[in-house]
């Protein structure tokens, strides 16, 4: 088994009791082997697969850039530097993205990180500017190279890989199995650690049909939904505006969805991935963005609205659901006129939800938004404290709280926030007044 006394420290930060099997192979593999290919389903904690060891390799007297970890989303990046401050490290870490600021990017670099985290087109963009050295980076990370890959972003990588002259470690990470490792990242005869599950491992995940009579797929989605008794899902759909429009269908049917894509502004994906995690919004319609690389709790119900064009990405999608030893669902809701896809038994069973009508118990929970955060020196444990002592609120009135650089959200019973948004209207937290009121559903920028 992997032991260190650092690592140890940094599992207890993360709540963690011991690593998995695929951590643990991976831990080692990373340390000592210069080319490591490590394929694991969604949701079996790559991140921190590749994390521990980075810890292990990095030199406290070098003060630049000394692992560089490339990923297709800013929410991937966002996620692997959340994990890493969780952890506990003294080793400072950026993040760099498309939509961010370039600016406060170039700022934070004048004082290099010791691992930067960024998306490719960012990262090509900062070394042509010069913003950062690479002279001292020896690892380099490409997390979900399979979906950079599928984003087209090669040139950018080429460029990247191509100024890193000293490299001595390339560690390639993915759910996919049976991708060509492209040439350019100068990897050959990797360790390859495979913990993709075969097809008998594959058990606890059922997959149902629901036939739409109509075209427009929406009564049919709605009733499903009464039939799953409360439980949350995730909905899946091709395109940004199916995933809008069907959010709002549902909305003006009564149920409590929000939806995300890559066409909203950060702060509003931020906002309604926040809604779902913490139990304010129940259904969350989204596109393929959402398939792998976001931090969302695990759902019994995976829902595919329209079917991807390819199997690897139903197969991301259903990645949502039964993970581990846990059992899920993957419904199907398929109309006569739709293409057939070659990658789906249509002999599954089928499952009639005509009948379902009762609307889903409301959310027990409501998000409350708060004007500040950790640059405001606010944390957690204030905010539990004033919301308990000012506000009133018992233990289990409280849900999930996350604070981050200048906002925080909160989850409170619904049945509490009115009187909760009463007591606290003349209060200050820690000597100051915030701004503290019902955070705002993801709304349509024309309704804005």
């Amino acid at each position: 088994m992997y032991t260190n006394p650092h690592s140890n420290n940094l599992l207890l930060n993360l709540g963690i009791d011991s690593l998995n099997e695929m951590q643990e192979s991976a831990s080692i593999a990373i340390q000592n082997d210069a080319n490591v290919l490590l394929l694991s389903p969604t949701g079996s904690g790559k991140t921190l697969a590749f994390l521990l060891p980075i810890f292990q390799l990095l030199q406290e007297d070098i003060k630049d850039v000394q692992c560089l970890i490339l990923v297709p989303s800013r929410e991937l990046a966002l996620q692997i530097e959340q994990v890493w401050k969780k952890m506990g490290t003294d080793y400072k870490v950026n993040v760099c993205y498309g939509g961010h600021s370039i600016e406060t990017e170039i700022k934070n670099l004048s004082n290099p990180p010791a691992i930067l985290i960024g998306t490719p087109g960012r990262i090509a963009d900062h070394i042509d500017r010069g913003t950062f050295t690479t002279d001292r980076i020896t690892t380099l990370i490409l997390d979900e190279f399979d979906k950079s890959l599928q984003l087209g972003f090669h040139e950018q990588m080429t460029f990247i890989i191509s100024n890193l002259n000293k490299l001595n470690k390339r560690v390639l990470v993915s759910a996919t199995s049976g991708i060509e490792i492209p040439r350019y990242t100068r990897i050959t005869n990797p360790t390859v650690l495979d913990f993709i599950p075969s097809e008998e491992e594959k058990k606890n995940l059922s997959t149902k049909m629901v036939i739409s009579k109509d075209k427009d797929k929406i009564d049919t989605l709605f009733h499903l939904i009464c039939s799953l008794k409360s439980d949350a899902a995730i909905i899946f759909c091709n395109h940004r505006d199916a995933a809008e429009r069907i959010s709002d269908a549902l909305n003006a049917k009564g149920i409590y969805a929000t939806y995300y894509h890559g066409g909203m502004d950060q702060d509003e994906r931020e906002r309604a991935l926040i809604q779902f995690r913490n139990g304010s919004v129940n259904y969350l319609v989204t596109t393929d963005l959402a398939a792998r690389g976001l931090d969302i709790p695990e759902m019994n119900h995976v829902i595919h609205y329209h079917l991807p064009s390819k199997e690897d990405e139903f197969t991301h999608r259903n990645g949502r659901t039964a993970r581990m030893l846990s059992s899920g669902t993957a419904y199907i809701i398929a109309h006569e006129s739709e293409k057939k896809m070659d990658y789906l038994d249509y002999g599954m069973k089928v499952m009639n939800v005509e009948n379902a009508s009762s609307l889903p118990k409301p959310p027990e929970f409501q998000t409350i938004y708060i004007s500040g955060g950790k640059k405001n020196k606010l944390n957690k444990i204030d905010i539990v404290g004033f919301f308990s002592q000012k506000g009133k609120l018992e233990k289990g009135d409280l849900g999930l709280i996350e604070v981050k650089d200048f906002i925080s959200f909160a989850a409170v019973k619904s049945k509490k926030v009115k009187e909760l948004l009463n007591a606290i209207r003349d209060e200050k937290m820690k000597g100051k007044k915030f701004k503290i009121e019902v955070a705002r559903k993801v709304i349509k920028k024309e309704e804005e």
